[in-house]
C-alpha cells in the first residue's frame, strides 16, 4: 500500500512539472502598447496586436502562440534587430 502510494505521489509530481504556465499578470497590462512607428519597423509574421514594451529591459516583446505553447518573443526589425527604446542615465 505505501509503495502504490508513493508511486501515485511521485506520478503527480513529474506530471505537474510537464504543464506550461503563462504568465497573464496584469503587470505585463502595464507595459506600454505599440505604436505606429514601431509597428513600421517590425518585421512582416509577428503577432504585433499583442507586442508591448517591457519596462524591465526597454525592448518590444510580442506573444507567439506555437504548436505546442505560447512564449514570448522579442519584437524584431527585418534585419533581425530587437527593438528597443534608448533610455537616458
Amino acid at each position: 500500500m505505501r509503495i502504490r502510494s508513493v508511486s501515485v505521489l511521485m506520478a503527480g509530481f513529474v506530471l505537474g512539472a510537464c504543464s506550461a504556465v503563462v504568465n497573464d499578470s496584469s503587470d505585463s497590462r502595464q507595459d506600454q502598447e505599440l505604436s505606429e512607428a514601431v509597428a513600421a519597423l517590425a518585421a512582416p509574421d509577428q503577432n504585433l496586436a499583442s507586442a508591448r514594451l517591457r519596462s524591465s529591459d526597454g525592448c518590444y516583446w510580442y506573444r507567439h502562440s506555437g504548436p505546442v505553447e505560447t512564449t514570448e518573443l522579442p519584437l524584431r526589425t527585418v534585419d533581425g534587430q530587437h527593438i528597443c527604446v534608448q533610455t537616458t542615465t
